[in-house]
């Protein structure tokens, strides 16, 4: 005797979902799951873990609670809800679409990042230096924005230069992605890597960045990277007087932030590893 399907209403909802797709084959490549295992998932005998779940409504564009919703009534909300909202294939190659795409499977917790924040990491460019620039995330026209500030001082006797960056940020599962260029020459795309805050409240987040030098060499380089939450209000000249170049062991900067941006590897590592 068949054994009855223990969430139905679940699977059914899965099921629906899966129908905006051209296979289930795709779906389980694109969320890389196993096909046998997804096939329980739909047939309503097993009910994916916590982790799996979050993953399945990240990638279809539902809440948590929605997907657990009788079918009945889920497949009424799924009716209403506008077409985009629901994760569907990029069916062309324009980079508009690609952006459209990855905005919808962006976790929306990423609103709890928005604000401004210090920047370390040892400069590319000058060696033995320890940069502090000033990055602000914000929302603009539904998509999460950014722009970071460098401030660089050639020599004491002149007023100091501003370089800006402008870019996207991404909350994608449980990482930070941002990936932004220089607005002035256009000569460089830098991407960072961030973990995020597990705590109630956002302080510091840690990962790797990703630049070339910033002088005639031009080497591709990888840095540990530090971003210190300011605020959503704040001093904003006063902020960017702090801006510039300093020692590697300068006392202006936080120990725990000076021995976060340190580059070694340890012994018996192959990969350069961000830090947590």
């Amino acid at each position: 005797m068949t054994k009855p399907a223990m969430h139905e209403d679940l699977a059914q909802n899965i099921r629906l979902l899966c129908s905006y797709y051209k296979s289930i084959a795709e779906v389980c490549r694109r969320l890389d799951i196993n096909r046998p295992q997804f096939n329980r998932y739909l047939s309503g005998q097993y009910k994916p873990s916590a982790n799996t779940l979050r993953r399945l409504c990240e990638f279809f564009g539902v809440e948590t609670h929605e997907i657990l919703l009788p079918h009945t009534q889920f497949e009424r909300l799924v009716q209403l809800r506008p077409q985009a909202t629901l994760a569907e294939p990029v069916v062309n190659g324009s980079v508009a679409a690609h952006m459209e795409q990855l905005s919808r499977c962006s976790n929306p917790d990423i609103q709890r990042y928005l604000g401004y924040y210090f920047e370390y990491y040892l400069s590319m460019s000058t060696p033995g230096k320890l940069l502090r620039n000033l990055v602000c995330l914000e929302e603009q026209d539904g998509q999460i924005v950014f722009q970071r500030t460098e401030r660089m001082r050639t020599n004491a006797n002149e007023a100091p230069c501003h370089n800006r960056y402008q870019g996207i940020v991404h909350l994608l599962t449980d990482r930070l992605f941002l990936v932004d260029y220089e607005t002035l020459n256009c000569h460089e795309v830098t991407q960072t890597i961030l973990f995020p805050s597990f705590r109630n409240r956002v302080s510091k987040l840690t990962g790797l960045k990703m630049g070339v030098s910033d002088n005639s060499e031009r080497m591709p380089c990888c840095a540990r990277v530090v971003y210190e939450y300011l605020g959503k209000d704040i001093r904003l000249r006063k902020a960017l007087a702090m801006c510039g170049l300093y020692e590697a062991d300068s006392a202006e900067i936080d120990g725990s932030i000076r021995e976060a941006v340190r580059n070694e590897m340890a012994p018996g590592e192959t990969l350069f590893r961000a830090r947590h």
